[in-house]
């Protein structure tokens, strides 16, 4: 039993359908993605301070690339590449670091300079930036088409995906979950996932689960069409601001991290982050100023503490597995998530060790690994 039909719960239920797994039912209150997957930006990378992160991003853009035939969906891949824009001499520093270990691991990113950054996104003021990291084989798709190929496939193999029906409790005896209390009756379950995203924390209620997910309000804005926009134009992100943007059909996409965002399930599209995203445009990309914009959605990050996911098995009941907490990482990662949901339940070695994301993180008192690229 998966709870949550993003892009998530959808990779776990066609990897687990494909590997064999029979009865694999997973629930969502709405439609398919209609939570955070469809409110992504649809950023994917391997571009991560992480050893682990970045392990995943890889997994999962390799995936992304050949997605077409395994699920089988086209999903509008553009690796037109990331850029971050560094403006601080312990950021660049710090990016040295994160790019010799990407580099070790495989992950094609290098260290360039502002003229190079200007070249590559023409439309940034370089005025202030020291340097810049720049990984080609980064890019954007589209999270409403990878949920679709997920799905379908997922039905194609045997799963069965309900909508429309909302967990109100989840029952557990013998320390084991045994019955999944919903809306619409009371289904038995042998295991039970959770893959609710931002909605994670109270399923872990139900549980007797701590799941320390909060969630976060993020909105994006997209500008009218621009005629002299270049045909490729990198995942562009100001790391001092969080200030991002990417091509999206014949205009932009853009975004940022709104510092004075509260913690909460505000889905509202809302104007009051505008003063805080204009003066980040008018410092990185002033040209944009005199671009007509039109406002866009609002969607819900899922944060932890450290910024880093919650993947593993609960201690008790022990047929509890979860896959939350991603802080905007959910999207990218997902194909790689579903592969090590599908090997935990199937009790095989993980293509990577997931241990260091285990909630016992937290109660342990472990040194927490934060990861730094947040966008």
């Amino acid at each position: 039993m998966i709870i949550g039909g993003g892009v998530i719960g959808t990779s776990i239920a066609f990897h687990l359908a494909e590997a064999g797994v029979t009865a694999v039912v997973l629930l969502e209150r709405d439609t398919l993605g209609s939570g955070s997957t469809c409110k992504a930006a649809g950023g994917v990378r391997a571009q991560f301070s992480d050893e682990l992160n970045i392990a995943l991003g890889a997994r999962s853009l390799a995936a992304f690339t050949r997605f077409g035939q395994r699920p089988g969906q086209e999903i509008d891949l553009h690796q037109v590449g990331y850029l971050f824009l560094l403006s601080t001499p312990d950021d660049v520093a710090s990016f040295e670091r994160d790019v010799a270990l990407q580099n070790e691991l495989g992950v094609a990113s290098r260290m360039i300079d502002v003229t190079e950054a200007r070249e590559l996104s023409p439309l940034i003021d370089t005025e202030g930036l020291l340097a810049a990291v720049f990984s080609p084989d980064d890019g954007h798709c589209t999270p409403e088409s990878v949920v679709l190929g997920y799905a379908s496939a997922a039905r194609r193999l045997g799963a069965t995906l309900r909508t429309g029906i909302s967990v109100l409790d989840v029952e557990v005896a013998g320390e084991q979950a045994r019955r999944v209390v919903t809306d619409q009756g009371t289904i038995q379950a042998d295991t039970v996932i959770c893959a609710a995203g931002a909605w994670s924390a109270a399923i872990g209620d139900m549980a007797g689960i701590e799941l320390p997910v909060s969630p976060v309000r993020r909105q994006v804005m997209f500008t009218e069409p621009m005629p002299d926009l270049p045909p490729a134009v990198p995942f562009t992100v100001d790391f001092a601001t969080s200030f991002y943007f990417h091509r999206e059909g014949r205009g932009l996409l853009l975004g940022m991290s709104d510092p004075q965002q509260q913690p909460g399930f505000d889905l509202e599209y809302s104007d009051d982050w505008l003063p805080r995203l204009g003066a980040a445009i008018e410092t990185r990309t002033p040209g944009l100023l005199d671009v007509g914009l039109s406002e866009g959605w609002a969607g819900l990050y899922e944060v932890t503490p450290d910024h880093n996911a919650l993947i593993g098995r609960a201690d008790e009941p022990r047929n509890f597995f979860y896959a939350t907490g991603f802080s905007g990482h959910g999207f990218l990662q997902a194909p790689a998530v579903g592969e090590v949901m599908r090997d935990l339940y199937l009790e095989r070695e993980p293509f990577v060790d997931v241990t260091p994301l285990s909630v016992r993180r937290f109660a342990d008192d472990r040194e927490l690994r934060p990861e730094t690229h947040i966008v």
